[in-house]
């Protein structure tokens, strides 16, 4: 079994449903970027020790969260090493619209990735686009590049929507079965 380390920023708790979703579908180790966009000592040892990096963020004015954004230059670091070179990388995240820009910060997160020299993953998963379909379906929003979450602003963290949730637990299972197969 491959190791799985999902990295991510919550402004408001929405995002850490989405980001315990996809590590309980990939059996994968939570890192939390605090407030002040840091992670600790042994958050990075664990990312270097990881067969596969799984980031996430809120989308906040079509991008990812500065915090977020604060880890990403903070991995410089382990980049010049290449540190991360022929890891899996994957990417999620959450805003209050459908749209909400979402798929600029998974551009980003892709970029990222590819600058780390990583391998990305995306969804696999058909959208739900049928005029059957409903709310709480799997990929609902539609993404490819990545499990994306719509939660209205004005939601409490226990109101998430369960498709999108299931959605986020299936991309964690890609993401480690795939690691799984790379690492051989």
């Amino acid at each position: 079994m491959a190791k799985v380390v999902v990295v991510y920023h919550s402004g408001y708790g929405h995002t850490q449903k989405q980001a315990e979703a996809v590590a309980d579908g990939a059996n994968a180790q939570l890192i939390a970027i605090d407030a002040e966009g840091n992670i600790g000592e042994a958050d990075w040892a664990s990312l270097a020790a990881a067969d596969a990096i799984v980031f996430g963020s809120p989308t906040y004015m079509g991008s990812a969260s500065w915090q977020f954004k604060k880890f990403a230059d903070a991995s410089s670091k382990p980049w010049f090493g290449q540190q991360w070179k022929d890891k899996v990388f994957g990417g999620f995240t959450n805003s209050a619209t459908m749209n909400g820009d979402k798929h600029a910060t998974l551009q980003f997160f892709i970029t990222l990735a590819m600058q780390h020299s990583g391998i990305w993953v995306g969804t696999g998963l058909m959208p739900s686009n049928a005029k059957s379909a409903k709310r709480d379906d799997i990929n609902y929003v539609g993404s490819f590049a990545g499990a994306m979450m719509q939660t209205p602003s004005d939601a409490g963290v226990d109101e998430v929507n369960a498709g999108d949730l299931a959605t986020a637990k299936l991309y964690g299972e890609r993401v480690a079965a795939i690691a799984t197969q790379l690492r051989g």
